[in-house]
């Protein structure tokens, strides 16, 4: 099994840390994380992953243990996360590899694919959203705020921002909590209550309405390219619905969908599962790619 290192890379003028388990010659995976974690959340899939794969999982700017700099210094917005997320994967040498996309993590992945198609192997989602449908009326409060970005309604969204609220994250939807490890949750409430965090997530709440804006952009994107695409979706999620995970299917047919009976978290309680579907479906990919590459030689 790979080990797995925790390093940090100099980006655009932000530090980025970031965890890998490097495979050499084995095809490339990059984790992206979502709200309100970090990398850690895929403390269990990164090494199991490591042994066909070459994996690396970053901070987003702001999360976790990467660089938080004042909002003043940089504006956090999933355009400005996902060039320097982009940037990142030329300074570590990631040329073309797989996406694994959660939450957050899916806009600011996508955005990328549809920049560079050429970079994209493959897309797995897990509870990563690019169609309306998919989206809960959980969802009602931050759209409140989208169309009119007053203080009342910037105040109202502090309730997503609660050690309550991450632990009801962590554990809605999920047959039997106890299952759930309390680190996941107790770490990310810990970034949360860093001096300067609460505002910077309020600023990307905000701003998520700009991801629904490039949905149409995404959907284009699934249409031209038609990436391979797997969606491995916790079916009890709070937020997004499994329709979001069906709605891929409209625009890439060939599109895999597995639920799991969890909830948004779905590497908490299905870790070893999800791994077992991802390594068949990338493999799956891999040898695709080789017998391609055969018959071109």
């Amino acid at each position: 099994m790979s080990l797995v290192r925790y390093k940090t890379a100099e980006v655009s003028g932000v530090r980025i840390f970031y965890r890998e388990a490097r495979n050499v010659g084995a095809p490339k995976l990059l984790l992206l994380h979502g709200f309100p974690t970090a990398s850690h959340m895929f403390r269990g899939l990164l090494p199991v992953a490591a042994e066909k794969f070459d994996v690396i999982a970053p901070d987003l700017p702001g999360f976790g243990q990467s660089e938080m700099p004042a909002r003043e210094k940089f504006l956090y917005t999933f355009e400005n996360i996902a060039r320097v997320i982009e940037r990142f994967t030329e300074i570590v040498n990631f040329d073309r590899f797989a996406l694994y996309v959660f939450d957050y993590g899916a806009p600011t992945g996508f955005r990328m694919a549809v920049r560079h198609p050429e970079r994209i192997t493959a897309i797995i989602s897990q509870n990563g959203n690019a169609y309306e449908e998919g989206l809960s009326d959980g969802w009602t409060p931050i759209r409140a705020y989208w169309e009119s970005a007053s203080q009342a309604n910037r105040q109202a969204l502090r309730t997503f921002l609660t050690p309550e609220t991450t632990t009801w994250q962590y554990t809605h939807g999920v047959p039997d909590p106890t299952i759930v490890s309390p680190d996941g949750r107790n770490l990310d409430n810990y970034y949360l209550a860093r001096p300067g965090a609460d505002e910077i997530q309020l600023d990307l709440l905000g701003d998520y309405k700009n991801n629904v804006a490039l949905y149409p952009s995404f959907q284009r994107y699934f249409r031209t390219h038609k990436p391979p695409f797997l969606a491995v979706w916790g079916k009890n999620d709070p937020f997004f619905l499994p329709s979001g995970a069906e709605a891929f299917k409209r625009d890439i047919p060939e599109a895999k969908v597995r639920f799991f009976d969890t909830g948004h978290f779905a590497l908490e309680t299905h870790c070893a599962e999800i791994a077992k579907v991802i390594s068949g479906f990338l493999g799956d990919q891999a040898k695709q790619h080789k017998m391609s590459q055969d018959l071109e030689h």
